[in-house]
């Protein structure tokens, strides 16, 4: 019971590597803000995780839209009363658009979710943190690390989120903050598994990880919990590779 009493929020909460990570941090004793713009998936969360007696409730968000983030965090500290994790999660790809296909609007979409989506949340969740010494977790990914695990926006959201969990650790340290990051490979998700071309990525994903393998959801969402808890008490700024060994190459 590593979160005991203590509240997490998890944006993008209501599928795939944020569903995963609400219910083990419900496991675990936390009570949980699953935070999502898709209302029915992420009630689907609070109730898997209510059916194994976990704490957990919804709350609406769009993670590209300033005032819907701050309305997230006002609406989880009035709900449970104070905040310790934010798990800032939520994201859209691109398909591996190249940049001279990529439209305004796509880029607009990914940069704001992507990265907007993790500064506002940030600027909204850093003062309560301060306060209970608290920490935040970013989703980033094996493209915040090189080429060619997405498109040109893709790539350029997730070397931004990387940035800025290097910028935000120093920054917060003075408070007691820690920022840390995750940096996943292929995991098998409705994004992937519901492609038509799904066949073609799984044969790439297999050919440029060692393991030879998609994660599964469940297998990201135990970083983000060590990086969150007090086991990783001297860690900040790190993007931590959950790769199966993608980036070893």
């Amino acid at each position: 019971m590593r979160f005991k009493d203590k509240t997490v929020i998890v944006t993008g909460g209501g599928s795939g590597i944020g569903r995963a990570t609400a219910i083990a941090f419900a496991r675990e004793g936390a009570r949980v803000v699953v935070a999502d713009i898709v209302e029915e998936s992420a009630k689907e969360t609070v109730a898997l995780i209510h059916a194994k007696a976990g704490l957990a409730h919804f709350i609406f968000v769009d993670v590209s839209d300033a005032k819907s983030v701050n309305a997230l965090v006002a609406s989880t500290l009035a709900t449970f009363g104070h905040l310790d994790v934010y798990f800032s999660n939520a994201a859209v790809i691109d398909a591996g658009i190249h940049c001279t296909e990529t439209t305004d609007a796509l880029w607009a979409r990914v940069m704001g979710v992507n990265l907007s989506g993790c500064f506002y949340g940030a600027r909204a969740a850093l003062p309560h943190l301060a306060k209970t010494k608290g920490n935040m977790v970013f989703t980033a990914s094996v493209a915040s690390l090189g080429a060619m695990a997405g498109g040109a926006s893709y790539t350029a959201s997730k070397y931004g989120v990387a940035g800025l969990v290097n910028q935000l650790a120093c920054e917060a340290a003075v408070d007691g903050v820690r920022v840390n990051g995750i940096a996943p490979g292929g995991v098998l998700t409705n994004i992937f598994s519901e492609m038509k071309n799904f066949d073609e990525v799984e044969t790439m994903v297999k050919a440029v990880t060692p393991l030879g393998r998609f994660a599964q959801p469940e297998e990201i969402a135990e970083p983000v919990l060590f990086l969150a808890s007090d086991a990783a008490s001297f860690i900040t700024g790190t993007v931590l590779r959950v790769d199966g060994g993608w980036r070893s190459k």
